[in-house]
């Protein structure tokens, strides 16, 4: 089968050249019987929020919105990210909103916040304690954390292998631990969708304050 990517664009004023990047993968696995409301209907809903948020912001730098298939064959991020080192994209940073709110069921009985940035160069170290720091300034509420990974995974390790270091993924939890993971209970009633908004708010918060450094 054929999968495409959708990308819109909010075009820079002072530094077009430069690209900050928000991805989310907009299908759940064909081969399994999963609604996928969490993985990953909920990302693709925070990005589509940021988009909307942003539609009558002028950034300085460019902000470029992708939406592609799951981490599977066709892996279009992949193809995304490679095409975008062979045309010389100056991306310097990538946010992957995957999961959001997704957690172990004794976090969900809690009532827990939690927020995982995850990281594999040091260079999305930076954007990942960027979350912390805006979570932290804004009083939004997460409990944040930040993991380093062992390897380049999901859509925004696909940057990672193209040359763009500066990478983070926002999950619910790392490992992940959501017990509806790639099941049938993948259903929007099951989303923590409190937890995934504080989530897209701290995205944003550090995507604006990204776009404002000098």
């Amino acid at each position: 089968y054929t999968a495409y990517n959708l990308y819109a664009e909010k075009k820079g004023r002072s530094r077009p050249d430069e690209i900050i990047l928000l991805v989310a993968h907009k299908d759940s696995q064909s081969w399994i019987d999963s609604p996928g409301a969490n993985d990953n209907a909920i990302g693709t809903s925070g990005v589509l929020e940021i988009a909307r948020v942003l539609a009558r912001h002028a950034p300085e730098r460019t902000i470029r919105f992708l939406f592609c298939n799951e981490e599977h064959t066709p892996w279009t991020s992949v193809t995304a990210a490679q095409n975008a080192k062979k045309r010389g994209d100056r991306i310097i940073a990538v946010f992957n909103l995957d999961a959001l709110g997704g957690k172990p069921a004794a976090e969900t009985a809690t009532h827990k916040l939690p927020n995982v940035a995850a990281y594999t160069a040091p260079e999305g170290a930076r954007l990942a304690e960027l979350v912390g720091a805006v979570n932290a300034r804004y009083g939004i509420g997460l409990e944040h954390r930040t993991v380093k990974r062992r390897s380049p995974g999901d859509d925004d390790g696909s940057f990672v292998k193209a040359g763009y270091p500066a990478a983070i993924i926002l999950i619910g939890s790392f490992p992940y631990g959501d017990p509806n993971y790639h099941t049938p209970e993948d259903t929007p009633e099951r989303s923590d969708v409190p937890n995934a908004t504080k989530q897209v708010q701290a995205a944003l918060a550090a995507v604006l304050t990204l776009d404002q450094e000098r």
